[in-house]
């Protein structure tokens, strides 16, 4: 079961709420955010490397303390004040005519600790340590990570109370168009029975956010060790999360793109895919998008293909083996390529399913890639399975839109 804990959230005043909130860290480059970030942008705390001309290096201590600086700017300026007491926060998120609603609240470290909050992939640890000093260094979460959670009905109920309200915040993000609000669950009683509920719930998923929470439980366990009157209750135990219901999100496709094609004609390509998959050609005009699970399109030489794994490539009961992700990487990525280690290959790139998939065409008739693969979204189900199971998914393999916007709400410890 997880524990979880309302708070006291940092965030900016209603009328600057658009002008403070951000796309989160790592979905965009320094100089991406350097031409983004307004005056009054969270940028200028989770990315202060763009305060420098010409832009600093991501972790060099000059840009860490300049976080620390900007941090306390914000305050200062009034662009974030925190709330008067503890509360839940509903937040609603709506893209492209569908709206997911999720609570922001405190997990528990301990909670990562034990494996009640699931992951499904492996973090980097020199990412990970990069999270660990901004949380470190500012003593706060400044941006929250995604869990998902089992549906539960009574929680709806109390969030849809909220939403027939008039919302805190409610705006549209002018980078993607997305829509973003946000109610304050404030009655007592409310918020006394959303924490009872959690405690019945078994388990968080980690849906985005892996190294920020690696980061959390990793610095609330540090400074427990420092504090000889440590109770479990002080604020370094939480770290702040938006969870979602499973039932209301949708994964959508995360796709590669390579480099070389390992000495093979695209001729000789092709040939070596059909040994393990029903190839066809689709043409030049319209790209082709994967229609269900075990079929890849594949971008080269100026046409798109359909690929299908044939039976008996594939482990429908492995609950890793089944996953498109595994088959691409087997077959092709090992089997043909010999790329490696996906992780540290420089021979392949990722690309969200968000860019669609004109970016993957655009990205192999430049001459940049040589070959794009596009694939069919792995579903809430599996990762649930792979997770509940202690299993790990292959890099890259889930990505969930929209991202959750940052600086809505902060929390501090």
């Amino acid at each position: 079961m997880v524990k979880v804990k309302p708070f006291a959230a940092l965030r900016p005043p209603k009328a600057i709420a658009k002008e403070v909130s951000a796309r989160p860290y790592d979905v965009m480059n320094s100089v991406e955010a350097k031409a983004e970030a307004g005056e009054k942008s969270l940028l200028h705390i989770t990315k202060p490397e763009i305060d420098f001309d010409p832009i600093a290096g991501e972790h060099e201590q000059r840009t860490y303390d300049k976080a620390v600086e900007n941090f306390k700017k914000w305050q200062e300026r009034g662009w974030l004040k925190q709330d008067d007491r503890e509360y839940y926060y509903v937040y609603a998120q709506t893209m492209e005519g569908r709206t997911q609603y999720g609570i922001i609240l405190c997990a528990n470290t301990d909670d990562y600790a034990t494996g009640a909050i699931k992951k499904h992939e492996l973090t980097r640890k020199e990412k990970e340590d990069d999270r660990m000093i901004h949380v470190q260094i500012q003593s706060a979460n400044i941006e929250p990570v995604f869990f998902a959670y089992p549906d539960n009905a009574e929680i709806d109920a109390i969030m849809f109370r909220y939403i027939a309200r008039v919302p805190e915040y409610d705006f549209i993000a002018d980078e993607d168009g997305f829509g973003h609000k946000l109610w304050v669950i404030d009655d007592q009683k409310d918020i006394d029975r959303i924490t009872e509920i959690f405690a019945t719930i078994p388990a968080f998923y980690v849906a985005d956010g892996h190294h920020r929470t690696a980061a959390a439980a990793r610095v609330g366990a540090e400074r427990r060790a420092k504090n000889p009157h440590h109770t479990g209750n002080e604020e370094y135990n939480y770290f702040m999360a938006v969870c979602f219901p499973d039932n209301q999100l949708k994964i959508i496709d995360y796709n590669r793109v390579v480099k070389d094609l390992n000495g093979l004609t695209p001729e000789q390509f092709l040939e070596a895919l059909k040994k393990d998959f029903t190839v066809e050609c689709c043409g030049q005009s319209e790209p082709y998008r994967p229609t269900k699970l075990h079929n890849f399109s594949m971008y080269l030489g100026g046409q798109w293909y359909s690929l299908t794994a044939k039976p008996g490539t594939y482990n429908d009961d492995d609950p890793i083996g089944v996953l498109d992700v595994t088959i691409l990487s087997n077959l092709v990525f090992d089997k043909i390529l010999n790329l490696g280690d996906l992780r540290t290959s420089n021979r392949i790139d990722f690309v969200g399913g968000i860019r669609g998939l004109g970016e993957l065409k655009k990205r192999v008739d430049s001459g940049e890639m040589k070959a794009a693969f596009a694939l069919y979204p792995v579903s809430m189900k599996q990762l649930i399975d792979i997770a509940d199971t202690g299993n790990i998914m292959p890099p890259k393999t889930t990505w969930f839109e929209p991202k959750l916007r940052s600086g809505l709400a902060i929390h501090k410890f």
